[in-house]
């Protein structure tokens, strides 16, 4: 273990994560890091502490400190629904040359579920900690946790760039309900998401099913997208189908970088996209997944609940009718389909 980093060492470049926050206490985790370190894990989350790593405790004023304004801001940013691919992506565009991906720190969540007051007094460094890079000609691409993107507008500074990310209202229920971990996931997040949602949507009615709870969930974190567009108006934002993504992921990764501003050339970008990852379950990359088999286990779910489903999808069209980010939401959808 080395001693806590001084101000200059945290501002230096990425090595010191800000990866926690306490913001009942003003203290923050750091977690010494290296490229391969950043590459290799796929969530920079508590689960990140089941092995050993060198971590510090340190107040937030030491982190202010090294977070002068003079610092850059310019990381790039994805926000997503969840279960669209996201970690994915994140790991492709990472595999470029001059990009730094960094996915899900824990500290994103700490401040999303902070009061408003609370978090008001510890979010305005953030984006710079974020930015940090080990070089100057790289870029970090930060990819938040799903509800992270209730607080989108104040991580992504004015003229920066994000990725919004997310699947049809039918192949995200279909997918949530193909994966036994994401069902018991889709049961823990359900009133914390009916919370989140209650001041955009209205007309959901009780969750009697799985389907339907998989509906909810897609109406709360598409509308929650939906909000944070609104309220960056003045930010570069591209929303991507992950399924459409799928059709042809060279080409979808190729426009990401441009959106992004990533050095790319066309041969890197095919080899990365047709690559190994493809063929990988991207949380956990021990185990084999690929396009074909997703659409396998959507078409396998859709065909056993596909009463359910429709009934959930009629729901959200219900429901549409007076709730406009969630009328906005399907559109999207539908356009993409």
């Amino acid at each position: 273990m080395s001693s806590a980093p001084t101000p200059d060492d945290i501002a230096r470049n990425a090595t010191w994560l800000v990866q926690a926050l306490d913001p009942s206490q003003g203290m923050a985790r750091l977690i010494a890091m290296n490229r391969d370190s950043y590459r290799a894990s796929s969530f920079l989350d508590d689960r990140m502490l089941q092995s050993a790593v060198d971590a510090q405790i340190v107040s937030w004023g030491l982190i202010e400190e090294a977070a002068g304004e003079d610092m850059r801001s310019d990381a790039r940013w994805i926000f997503h629904i969840g279960h669209v691919g996201s970690t994915l992506v994140s790991r492709l565009l990472g595999e470029l040359d001059g990009v730094l991906a960094i996915r899900e720190p824990r500290i994103l969540r700490d401040l999303a579920l902070a009061p408003a007051d609370i978090r008001g007094r510890y979010i305005e460094p953030v984006p710079r900690l974020m930015s940090r890079t080990f070089d100057e000609f790289e870029l970090a691409c930060v990819k938040a946790t799903s509800f992270a993107s209730e607080i989108a507008p104040d991580l992504v500074p004015e003229g920066e760039r994000a990725l919004f990310m997310y699947a049809s209202p039918s192949n995200y229920i279909a997918s949530i309900l193909a994966g036994e971990n994401s069902i018991k996931e889709l049961h823990a997040l359900a009133q914390s998401r009916s919370d989140r949602m209650r001041t955009r949507v209205s007309g959901i009615e009780a969750q009697q099913s799985d389907p339907h709870r998989a509906a909810a969930a897609w109406a709360s974190e598409m509308t929650s997208l939906e909000a944070a567009a609104e309220r960056m108006g003045d930010r570069n934002i591209e929303w991507a189908d992950f399924d459409r993504m799928l059709d042809d992921m060279p080409e979808a990764i190729a426009r990401t970088a441009v959106h992004f501003g990533f050095r790319d050339d066309c041969a890197t970008v095919e080899a990365i996209a047709n690559g190994p990852l493809m063929r990988r379950y991207s949380k956990a990359t021990e185990y084999d997944y690929s396009p074909a088999l997703r659409r396998e286990l959507i078409a396998q779910a859709a065909r056993q609940h596909a009463g359910d489903i429709a009934d959930a999808l009629a729901m959200l069209d219900r429901a549409a009718q007076e709730s406009p980010l969630l009328a906005r939401a399907l559109t999207r959808s539908a356009s993409e389909a």
